[in-house]
């Protein structure tokens, strides 16, 4: 799709504009959460691209914190949904219940009705409850009795599951983990970092009340801006290339990843490093994507679509080395 330079110039113009607001959000997110830049960043790109995100942390890393946060400075509706061993996708979804005074049934909606979910968790819930959820991911819409109800938008899960205490967990199977667009790793705070967070906590006086300062129309504008961000071809080929050597690494002359890797990414990969790449040069307040910003989004569509054979854990490589040795590989345009 060629677009002329006129065109890329009013457009960049445009976007430059309309995403001014991302700068008020990261302000205000800043207030209540020291650090985690890097988190923050990537949740606005799945809210922007219209992908579910799945965070890997040990407690206590503020996820539950950014993704509240997050709901009160876009004014959205807030869900926090603890996954446990005895969950019931009832308890996700919600359930018909029985009404004695209108002697008929109704519809109790569960908390997927919100416009923010956080599944915290996932993994300790049975795979019933999961594919409840995700159900609601992927379609935008759940089922109850008969009824089909569509869920509001801007609609955003993130989910998160504890890399530790793998003991009574129920791991997210292949085709599940690849439903989110995102899997992001969160590391601890640096030293000065802790200190600010825990001055934070002591201190009632310095913890800052976030305000709403998006509305959730503005999202939906945002997200449909985000679509028309300029892709050159030569990008496209990029993104293949990326997506392709996970599935064919001796054409990329990357013959020594053949037996490490049990399966490639999907199509899905191909869609959601497009989108996301498009979102962080929103983001950038760019009107065009780059190269950079394909590289800056590659690890976190790529690191859980790929499946790892036992000869790739017998030598200890892990899908994010995979990664880094096709990224080194593949041509850059």
């Amino acid at each position: 799709m060629e677009q002329s330079t006129q065109d890329i110039r009013e457009l960049n113009e445009r976007i430059n504009q309309r995403s001014a607001f991302i700068e008020m959000l990261l302000l205000e997110l800043n207030k209540s959460i020291v650090g985690q830049k890097y988190m923050l960043e990537r949740l606005l790109i799945g809210l922007l691209a219209q992908g579910h995100v799945l965070l890997e942390g040990v407690p206590g890393l503020a996820k539950t914190l950014a993704i509240r946060s997050l709901s009160t400075a876009i004014s959205g509706k807030f869900s926090r949904i603890q996954f446990t061993p005895d969950l019931l996708p009832a308890d996700v979804v919600g359930t018909m219940i029985y009404n004695q005074q209108q002697n008929q049934f109704e519809v109790r909606k569960g908390p997927v009705f919100a416009n923010f979910i956080l599944a915290d968790e996932i993994n300790r819930a049975p795979a019933k409850v999961q594919s409840s959820l995700l159900e609601a991911m992927q379609e935008k819409q759940v089922t109850i009795g008969d009824t089909t109800y569509k869920l509001e938008e801007p609609f955003l899960v993130l989910a998160t599951q504890n890399p530790i205490e793998q003991e009574g967990t129920y791991p997210l199977p292949e085709a599940q983990v690849d439903r989110f667009m995102l899997k992001i790793v969160v590391g601890y705070p640096q030293k000065e970092e802790e200190r600010l967070i825990m001055r934070q906590n002591i201190h009632p006086n310095l913890q800052s009340k976030i305000n709403a300062v998006v509305s959730p129309q503005e999202i939906i504008e945002a997200r449909n801006l985000v679509r028309e961000v300029y892709m050159d071809e030569k990008i496209e080929k990029y993104i293949l290339d990326i997506v392709f050597s996970t599935r064919q690494p001796e054409e990329y002359k990357l013959n020594k990843l053949k037996p490490l890797i049990a399966y490639g990414a999907s199509p899905r990969a191909s869609i959601n490093l497009a989108m996301a790449s498009k979102a962080y040069a929103f983001i950038k307040r760019r009107g065009y994507v780059i190269p950079e910003d394909v590289r800056a989004v590659c690890m976190d569509v790529m690191r859980h679509r790929i499946g790892l054979t036992y000869e790739a854990e017998a030598e200890n490589m892990n899908s994010e080395m995979i990664v880094n040795e096709i990224l080194n590989a593949v041509e850059v345009p």
